[in-house]
């Protein structure tokens, strides 16, 4: 199961650079908060809503490489720009942090240092968990692995409230969006799930889904 990127091994060694004032601004759906190639000068982390991050491939495709949720940390790059782009994907607060005021936190305190080496290494594990669930599951387990994977990092027992479109799940997954939406109704008709409405998941065998993907 994947893990969401968070800090909190070290919260206190943040909580300067944290409370910046006015550093939480608000996005409406679907609005960008930063552009693939633009200067990465903060890492970013949702207070409420959700994001989701991608990149647009040469054949115009968009590749979504992380959804995120309220607590996760984002944008935190290797280079002076961002690799992704980072959008809204329902109304979000998102915390700015200065990349600079990071860096300086983390030369002066050895806690600061370690957690961000944590969320980079978290990061890098959840990209190879990635890579390899797209290389190895089936259509039908990408779809419960990423229901799953909502239901831990929202602390969700049964009842998700999914931020996502379909179109989003397919860009996830490496599949086409009738794929996906063929999936759920297959896990819907044999009594694994329900749908109430299209951003409204119910697991009704939550063992079960947990089996299909171990």
């Amino acid at each position: 199961m994947l893990s969401p990127l968070r800090i909190d091994a070290a919260p206190m060694a943040l909580d300067s650079v944290l409370a910046i004032p006015g550093a939480c601004p608000r996005f409406a759906r679907d609005e960008e908060i930063f552009g693939e190639g633009e200067a990465a000068t903060h890492v970013y982390q949702v207070i409420s809503g959700a994001v989701r991050t991608y990149r647009i491939l040469r054949d115009g495709r968009r590749q979504i490489d992380e959804f995120h949720f309220a607590g996760d940390y984002f944008g935190l790059e290797m280079s002076d720009t961002h690799r992704v782009t980072a959008e809204a994907m329902s109304d979000a607060s998102v915390r700015m942090i200065r990349r600079g005021a990071l860096s300086d936190l983390a030369a002066t305190r050895g806690d600061a240092a370690r957690a961000l080496f944590r969320l980079t290494a978290e990061g890098l594990r959840r990209s190879q968990d990635h890579v390899l669930m797209l290389g190895r599951r089936s259509a039908l387990e990408r779809v419960v692995g990423l229901l799953l994977d909502i239901a831990e990092r929202t602390h969700a027992e049964a009842e998700l409230d999914v931020p996502m479109s379909r179109q989003d799940m397919a860009d996830y997954l490496g599949l086409t969006i009738e794929t996906v939406s063929r999936a759920l109704t297959s896990l819907q008709d044999e009594g694994l799930i329900a749908l109430p409405t299209v951003r409204h998941v119910v697991l009704k065998a939550r063992r079960a889904l947990e089996r299909m993907v171990q």
